[in-house]
């Protein structure tokens, strides 16, 4: 599969495409990164160096691969963090060109915006433009629960609240939703679900809540649920291994006592074709 991964990159660590197309040619998928920053480290340590690429600049980027005659053969475009509703215009430009030359390729959409305990960490009006604009033009799309909530305008509190909000979202236009980190009145202590659903059913995986939240998982996830979900056509099994892998990931990441996720180390579980956690039917 080729993917067309419009994202951040850092030099230290591991967020953005830094974290998305490692783990996607270790399944030995063709990633064509194109960088929207590039920053000397994530900003989740309060200082960087580094430069944000002008949405024009990055619009040239695509289309200098336009002009080899090969974005058609792409499969997908994966897109995460969007700071600006001009790089947005960018990604979805760049969507809508896949699209018309492979009508059969799919975006998926990673709408970062936020986390429960921090609220939105994006500039106003990213959130909306994520939810009017960016959302309803993907296939895919990845919240995590808090995010969910925001794009649905409830909250939810329960796995059937949670499958509802997903109806919301899918009504807009995305047909596979996985909802990231999901905590419920049902859950058991010190576990999370993550949820997937698609016109075929939905699905939940449960895993122990690690005492740990580095930045960059919710990049791996939505890059390895889109592999998986193209290469198996099973939302079940997609939610299966990808969940496994980024929970090897954090199990490494706890392990070496670092704050940048340990995608090298875990990189056989990221391959590995055998998952730790069976997802469930939940209708």
């Amino acid at each position: 599969m080729k993917i067309l991964s419009i994202q951040s990159s850092v030099a230290y660590g591991h967020v953005g495409n830094s974290a998305a197309v490692f783990p996607l040619q270790r399944l030995g998928h063709e990633v064509w990164p194109v960088l929207t920053v590039h920053f000397s480290n994530h900003t989740g340590y309060g200082a960087w160096r580094g430069p944000l690429l002008d949405p024009a600049d990055v619009r040239e980027v695509i289309a200098g691969i336009e002009d080899r005659g090969v974005l058609g053969t792409a499969d997908a475009v994966l897109s995460g963090y969007q700071g600006d509703p001009a790089v947005g215009a960018v990604i979805l430009d760049a969507v809508a060109k896949v699209k018309q030359l492979n009508p059969a390729a799919v975006y998926c959409c990673d709408p970062v915006m936020g986390d429960r305990g921090r609220g939105m960490f994006v500039r106003p009006g990213i959130p909306e433009y994520m939810r009017d604009q960016v959302v309803p033009r993907a296939d895919v799309v990845t919240p995590n629960h808090f995010e969910l909530d925001f794009l649905a305008d409830r909250e939810t509190g329960t796995l059937d609240e949670v499958l509802a909000a997903v109806d919301v979202v899918r009504a807009t236009g995305p047909r596979d939703v996985l909802v990231t980190s999901v905590l419920h009145g049902d859950s058991e202590p010190d576990t999370l679900d993550v949820v997937a659903v698609s016109d075929d059913g939905a699905w939940a995986v449960t895993t122990p809540l690690l005492p740990i939240a580095p930045n960059g998982c919710g990049d791996v996830t939505a890059a390895l649920y889109l592999a998986h979900l193209r290469s198996t056509g099973s939302p079940a099994r997609a939610l299966e291994l990808t969940t496994s892998a980024v929970y090897a990931v954090l199990e490494a990441t706890l392990a070496a006592g670092t704050r940048e996720i340990q995608l090298v180390a875990a990189q056989d579980a990221i391959a590995s074709t055998e998952p730790r956690f069976a997802a469930r039917r939940l209708r």
